[in-house]
């Protein structure tokens, strides 16, 4: 078996490619796809942005009702996203559905599996991984050419984002995906990494989860001098979940007046946004990177 090289962040392998039309997921089932895909079903908004960003929106056949980027993702045919309906996927004559690890159950696995409907999970733990997922949906829909560019541009900008924050004093970052429970991205999580890679230090980078539930105790140990809450139409934190927040008097962020909002569907997805959230969390961490006009601030 013969895997493509190592990435350039991560040292981690891409995903094995095993022949010109077999493919192995992130959960280690091999897929024959004889020929390109006409009618995907993606159940996951990273991946219909993936899917449009490299040319491949025309195969659409179906997105969940949260996969709002590009504009013509909207006015494709919806399924559900976290618990999708079996008789909705096949409705839709799929004859491949891409879909995230982390939201599929082994028994809708195995119904598509016995209707001879390819399934293709990916898991995005990593940056690199992303960037591996666009070349491998790239081959998949025969779209090569574009995904390697693609690729190769947020590479680009990737690197121009890491040369500007080197040598920046590093600044303690605690970034909130949920309140109640307070929940935030660990090691392990492609949104630790972008942390580091925006020049923070994640508060939560001795949790042993990539996604760990903290207690106030910790936070107010670690005391985050940055407070990153993603919003959204869809997704993120609430105004006043925010403004609560400031009752911590004692936490550096609060006392410098560190509070920001970053669009959740730039940081949150795995898509090919990921570099512009990078960039908003960057310019958030350090302001001298984008001068005064530059403001985060709920």
């Amino acid at each position: 078996m013969k895997r493509r090289q190592q990435g350039i962040l991560t040292g981690m392998p891409f995903m094995t490619h095993v022949s010109s039309r077999s493919f192995v997921d992130d959960t280690g089932r091999k897929l024959t796809i004889p020929k390109p895909p006409h009618r995907i079903l993606s159940l996951a908004p990273s991946v219909t942005e993936m899917l449009f960003a490299i040319g491949a929106g025309g195969q659409v056949a179906g997105v969940t009702q949260f996969c709002d980027f590009p504009p013509e993702a909207l006015r494709k045919p919806k399924v559900g996203y976290a618990n999708p309906n079996v008789e909705s996927l096949v409705a839709l004559q799929p004859d491949l559905i891409l879909a995230p690890r982390e939201f599929l159950k082994s028994d809708l696995i195995a119904s598509l599996d016995n209707l001879k409907i390819p399934i293709f999970i990916l898991s995005d733990q990593t940056v690199e991984d992303i960037f591996s997922h666009m070349q491998t949906i790239g081959r998949i829909v025969e779209r090569q050419a574009e995904a390697a560019a693609l690729v190769m541009e947020l590479r680009q900008q990737l690197a121009a984002i890491k040369q500007r924050v080197q040598g920046r004093p590093p600044v303690r970052v605690l970034y909130v995906l949920n309140s109640q429970p307070l929940i935030t991205p660990g090691p392990g999580s492609f949104i630790d990494q972008l942390i580091a890679l925006a020049g923070g230090i994640n508060v939560a980078a001795k949790s042993v989860s990539p996604y760990p539930r903290l207690s106030m105790e910790t936070v107010l140990l670690e005391d985050p001098e940055v407070l990153i809450f993603p919003v959204g139409a869809t997704e993120g934190i609430s105004e006043g979940e925010q403004l609560a927040w400031k009752r911590w008097s004692g936490l550096s962020a609060i006392k410098q007046g560190r509070m920001y909002q970053i669009p959740a569907d730039l940081l949150n997805r795995p898509g090919p946004r990921i570099v512009q959230g990078l960039e908003r969390l960057a310019t958030l961490l350090h302001p001298a990177l984008a001068g005064p006009a530059s403001s985060g601030r709920p």
